[in-house]
């Protein structure tokens, strides 16, 4: 009875914290693997910006030394695109295909080898993408200003930064580093982790997309991904928000 009565107050407890607007952020544990990829398979499921990326590659698997110091595959983009984008955003990037999600936590290693990029050094993520007129993404840049180090939006206009939470540079190093982004639709949570996975490097709050497909990029840098994973509710695609 004393047990009962425990867990009865817990509830009670729980339910009036979610009735303040308190909702715990889920981990990777409570959503599906969705996708996965150490690209020692090649890149069949990756949908490059630049449409001749086969012939003149922009992105292509390399073999270095990985995250774990062994030598491994990696998915690398070797700079900048052909392809030009509607309005001013990352014109390098390539999408994870047939793959639709609304929340989602996506992890990766990325190396950044341009080191002689200066205060715009990148590599970036990208979520919610709808169309090349309607997406989110990440800079992660060496220095923070309001067009480098911010999560933007494209919304059928140049990029624009919403981050909340903002971070003063992206600490890069020759090295690998650890990169997640969490997003949860219902209260349009943002929040992207570098290396520290337990506290923000920035944050976001944002509905304006509830859906899209994920990819990996960069504005015009290069650098490499490896050990992608993606837990996440696949959705079905619906329709971009019509133009303002």
């Amino acid at each position: 009875m004393k047990l009962l009565r425990c867990v009865a107050s817990l509830s009670i407890c729980a339910m009036t914290m979610i009735a303040l607007g308190w909702q715990p952020l889920f981990a990777a544990e409570t959503l599906p693997l969705l996708y996965e990829d150490d690209f020692e398979n090649g890149i069949e499921r990756w949908q490059p910006s630049d449409t001749d990326a086969i012939a003149q590659p922009s992105w292509e698997v390399v073999e270095l030394k990985g995250p774990a110091g062994k030598a491994t595959k990696a998915f690398r983009t070797t700079g900048t695109s052909d392809y030009q984008p509607p309005f001013r955003s990352p014109p390098n990037f390539a999408l994870l295909k047939d793959l639709t999600v609304g929340d989602f936590e996506l992890t990766a290693k990325v190396q950044s080898t341009n080191v002689d990029a200066g205060p715009h050094r990148d590599m970036c993520i990208f979520w919610g993408y709808q169309d090349p007129s309607h997406y989110y993404y990440v800079h992660f840049g060496a220095e923070s200003d309001p067009n480098a180090c911010q999560i933007f939006i494209v919304n059928n206009a140049a990029r624009t930064p919403i981050t909340t939470k903002t971070a003063e540079g992206t600490p890069w190093t020759a090295g690998w580093h650890e990169v997640r982004v969490v997003r949860r639709v219902a209260d349009g949570t943002i929040e992207v982790f570098f290396d520290d996975m337990d506290k923000p490097f920035m944050a976001a709050k944002d509905r304006t997309f509830t859906w899209g497909q994920v990819g990996l990029g960069t504005f015009d840098d290069n650098g490499n991904w490896d050990d992608f994973q993606l837990n996440g509710v696949a959705v079905k695609a619906g329709k971009p928000p019509a133009a303002k």
